[in-house]
């Protein structure tokens, strides 16, 4: 499989709501395994489809040396609730603490369609939450304090990156990819 380029803060897929899954076949196991790549290789403890300029309902996660990916995840939250820092591969470099659920439960599926519910707490809750925060155009950003917020977006405009020439995006052949909105 391959290594994708990351989608940064500025572009659209990433402020989109991604399209469930319907069809559980080898393209999506390609995708699932271009996310587990890209994140590896980022290196990053989580990576959502749309951070890869694909709008659909799927997420990768590297936490505690445990590799796993969800598809079209639905949380449940626990009331508890941490602070602490948050990072994102869309926003290189940059960290800011950020209010989470402190336990989650996420059911959805692996990439063959099969039913799966993973428990986590502390960083695996953060994880899940800011992925499938990103498959609904949310970013930590959003998340953030007022103060913090304006601390960050100042943060952004001083990045190297930002203003970067945006990826190339190409038309696939198959349904699911291309789907930048």
């Amino acid at each position: 499989m391959s290594v994708r380029d990351i989608r940064l803060f500025g572009d659209p897929i990433l402020r989109s709501s991604a399209a469930p899954v319907v069809d559980f076949d080898r393209q999506i196991r390609a995708l699932v395994q271009d996310l587990t790549d890209t994140m590896l290789a980022a290196p990053g403890a989580g990576l959502a489809a749309p951070q890869i300029g694909v709008g659909l309902r799927v997420f990768t996660y590297h936490v505690d040396g445990v590799v796993g990916h969800l598809v079209n995840p639905e949380l449940t939250l626990s009331a508890e609730t941490q602070h602490g820092e948050e990072g994102c591969l869309s926003i290189p470099g940059l960290t800011f603490d950020c209010t989470r659920a402190d336990r989650v439960v996420a059911a959805g599926f692996d990439m063959h369609g099969e039913p799966v519910v993973v428990e986590g707490a502390e960083t695996l809750a953060r994880c899940i939450q800011h992925e499938t925060d990103h498959l609904d155009g949310v970013l930590f950003l959003d998340r953030l304090d007022a103060e913090t917020r304006k601390t960050a977006m100042r943060a952004i405009r001083e990045a190297e990156w930002d203003g970067a020439t945006p990826s190339i995006v190409k038309d696939s052949p198959h349904p699911m990819f291309g789907q930048a909105m």
